[in-house]
């Protein structure tokens, strides 16, 4: 990895963007926004090696990268370090919103038909936990936004 030192000479961070303070050969400006979007995240090419740069600006900003950065808000594009946090897996994890298949509207909550009740479930640390099973949707919901505090603390994300 680049260092702390490197990417300070580098680049400029500004409203969760990067400008060039170098002229890296021709195509590249002094000033000039740096990286591209991809379907992924915002990156920049240093040294012919792709760096995702929500984690370039974290690495400037506190000298290191952590296993990963997590985006607060959960929208990928908007690296204002204020939006960055350190994170491993299992937390990035808790912070993703709700999954497109999700047929309840409600994160955690499926509805199972062999027994007629909303069933809560939650990821814990790698492994799904079960929190009951509920005729009433909105006593579903109140579980699973209850245990989310309480197990995904700061990272607990509700798909709203």
């Amino acid at each position: 990895m680049i260092t702390q030192d490197e990417l300070i000479k580098l680049f400029e961070y500004r409203d969760g963007n990067l400008y060039w303070k170098e002229c890296i050969g021709k195509r590249v400006k002094i000033g000039a926004l740096a990286g591209w979007t991809d379907t992924e995240y915002k990156k920049v090419r240093i040294k012919n090696k792709p760096y995702a740069i929500h984690r370039i600006i974290f690495m400037m900003k506190h000298g290191y990268v952590p296993e990963q950065v997590d985006h607060i808000d959960g929208n990928k594009f908007n690296n204002c370090i204020e939006n960055l946090r350190p994170a491993n897996n299992s937390t990035n994890q808790q912070n993703v919103g709700i999954q497109k298949n999700n047929k309840s509207g409600i994160k955690g909550v499926c509805w199972h038909k062999a027994s007629n009740k909303w069933v809560v479930q939650l990821g814990i640390n790698g492994k799904p936990k079960h929190f009951g099973c509920y005729f009433d949707k909105e006593v579903a919901k109140f579980v699973a936004e209850t245990m989310r505090h309480k197990y995904h603390r700061e990272f607990a994300n509700h798909g709203n």
